[in-house]
């Protein structure tokens, strides 16, 4: 069965949502961001919600709004954190193409200026290099298409992404 979405999954500051809009907006797709689901649900930022109710609320939220997703002809932006959840991964993965945006450290690092309050799901006391390192791995396993998107403008990876897909045959 073809898949007809695209979710774009890899580290926070990686342009996961920049990406997707402009991405769903050349492909005709419509688009759909998990963290804002998330908020939207619960009222509340993605920052507050792991600030009082914890880390591992948080990802069971995430969690529930992602296997809640039955959408067809979509781009899906995940959260960062998706790649710790196999029943979100899975459910993904019935009707999507997971694709990683896959940026080096030190280009995420100078993206993110706001760590303390953007909603990261990470310990207390957690580095970003440290949550890097953990979740590339991951990224990398899970991810059926990689793009490199280090030194790229926005159009050169939209680009490289409808070009890789295609040539996937899936949408």
């Amino acid at each position: 069965m073809k898949k007809s979405n695209i979710a774009l999954i890899g580290m926070p500051g990686c342009g996961k949502s920049t990406i997707g809009i402009l991405l769903a907006k050349t492909m005709r797709k419509d688009f759909i961001d998990t963290d804002l689901l998330i908020q939207q649900k619960h009222g509340n930022l993605l920052q507050d919600i792991i600030d009082n109710e914890g880390l591992k609320q948080f990802l069971a939220y995430e969690e529930k709004v992602v296997v809640d997703i039955d959408v067809k002809n979509h781009v899906i932006a995940t959260g960062g954190s998706v790649i710790h959840s196999n029943a979100g991964l899975n459910h993904l993965k019935r009707d999507s193409i997971l694709i990683y945006l896959q940026l080096r450290f030190d280009e995420i690092d100078s993206r993110i200026k706001n760590i303390s309050s953007r909603g990261i799901a990470m310990e207390k006391g957690g580095s970003l290099i440290e949550l890097f390192n953990k979740r590339v791995p991951l990224y990398e396993k899970h991810g059926d298409i990689i793009i490199n998107c280090s030194n790229k403008h926005m159009e050169d990876i939209i680009s490289e992404i409808k070009d890789r897909v295609s040539a996937d045959g899936d949408i």
